[in-house]
């Protein structure tokens, strides 16, 4: 337990799964696109997910070419980028919102943007700005090694991505990577809301709960409560992401507080 600026106890991601453990409940992490639908909207959304029972929030920060990401958070992404947004306007939205959020706040980034940005100065930053960790999906080992251990050393935690076709040793060796925790692909393919989950998912998980330590996090096609009770003693944390941008994107109110509410019951609906 760290204290962000100002006076809120902050937890790492590994407080966050090692309550979640202790409790023995699942934990949901709730994916926004930073700047979607703009920045006062992500500044209010942090807090209200919170409330809303989140154990821990995945940013995405927004790409023209997002590597699994279906055409809702593609569509959220383009619209953010319409905006101008800048990564350093993403940064500064984070440093300013940090103190009032004590959960984990994790970027969902490409590495193409880390490497244009510089890797060094973009981890530093990132930690600076109150990220605890990165999700950089188009990152494979060996190749990854050496950015992981400079995200590390920045002070941030590694999560990779495992997907159903991929083999055995390669999840070992992505696994190895993981500081956080491991981010399993429900489905291969995009993301998106799907009616059910693969009939194969629990024992997909169980599987690669023999190849690592790390608590697994599911993500892929999560958008009821009834997903999230399926995943619970398999997984330790669901990840929603499409549902909750298209939540926002049918909200006729623009207003930042009306979204963040709703939001916020969205959270709590996936939770009952």
């Amino acid at each position: 337990m760290v204290m962000s600026a100002g006076t809120t106890p902050r937890q790492s991601i590994a407080d966050a799964f090692a309550q979640l453990k202790q409790r023995g409940r699942i934990g949901l992490m709730p994916f926004i696109p930073a700047g979607f639908p703009d920045l006062q909207t992500t500044q209010a959304l942090l807090p209200a997910l919170q409330r809303g029972g989140a154990s821990a929030i995945e940013i995405g920060i927004p790409f023209s070419d997002p590597v699994a990401d279906g055409p809702v958070i593609q569509e959220a992404f383009n619209v953010a980028l319409s905006h101008k947004l800048k990564l350093d306007q993403i940064f500064q939205t984070i440093a300013t919102t940090r103190p009032a959020v004590s959960i984990p706040l994790i970027a969902m980034v490409s590495y193409s943007i880390v490497y244009r940005y510089g890797v060094d100065r973009f981890v530093k930053t990132a930690h600076q700005a109150g990220f605890d960790g990165l999700i950089v999906p188009d990152l494979p080992p060996p190749e990854a090694q050496k950015v992981c251990d400079q995200i590390r050393s920045a002070g941030l935690d590694t999560i990779l991505l495992v997907a159903p076709t991929t083999p055995p040793q390669r999840r070992r060796e992505i696994a190895s990577l993981c500081s956080g925790f491991v981010y399993y692909l429900s489905v291969t393919g995009i993301t998106g809301e799907r009616t059910t989950l693969p009939a194969d998912l629990a024992q997909n998980l169980d599987q690669l709960r023999t190849l690592t330590d790390r608590p697994i996090a599911v993500g892929f096609g999560i958008s009821q409560p009834q997903h999230i009770a399926q995943l619970a003693g398999h997984a330790d944390a669901a990840i929603v992401g499409s549902g909750i941008v298209r939540q926002i994107s049918h909200l006729t109110d623009p207003n930042p507080t009306t979204i963040a509410a709703a939001i916020e019951q969205y959270c709590k609906f996936l939770l009952s």
